[in-house]
């Protein structure tokens, strides 16, 4: 049985997946002996903060159609039930990542990681999009793709500077 989503709970899962994504650099900025590297991750961190924002911003230009509720929901736990889906999809942010980090992790290690949970994250995304029907905002689930995407050329290219030093 397939369940529809509007656009509005795509972006509330991916301004918690954003959230993670945040927690997941912070922890691992906690997890550095060098105060360069607690500071880089930390820069990471503010990243996703900002990315989050973006995502919230993005919501608020969603219209009430695309609002519009696609299950009925009388004990509000939709909201639980899209927070779950967000921690549970296995990229950006994942709470399960985040406890494997052990601090013996280099910053390409970090990096590298961080790079394939983005690519998680574009497809589940990709996956959503086609659980939205048109008329609740399916082609505003290609502006959180596009800024994932966004997100893996960052990273990349944190990568070759990291392999550098």
């Amino acid at each position: 049985m397939a369940y529809d989503f509007n656009a509005a709970e795509v972006f509330d899962m991916a301004i918690q997946i954003e959230a993670n994504g945040a927690a997941f650099y912070r922890k691992a900025a906690g997890l550095q002996k060098e105060s360069s590297d607690q500071h880089f991750l930390e820069t990471i961190a503010l990243m996703e903060d900002r990315h989050k924002a973006d995502f919230e911003e993005m919501k608020k230009q969603v219209s009430d159609l695309e609002k519009s509720p696609t299950v009925f929901d009388p004990d509000d736990e939709l909201t639980l039930y899209l927070k779950a889906m967000a921690d549970a999809h296995g990229g950006e942010g994942s709470p399960d990542v985040l406890e494997m980090l052990t601090g013996r992790e280099t910053m390409a290690d970090i990096i590298r990681i961080a790079i394939g949970l983005e690519k998680e994250s574009i497809l589940f995304y990709l996956g959503l999009k086609d659980m939205v029907p048109p008329k609740l905002g399916r082609d505003r689930i290609n502006g959180i793709i596009e800024e994932e995407k966004k997100h893996v050329a960052q990273l990349s290219g944190f990568l070759k500077k990291a392999k550098k030093i």
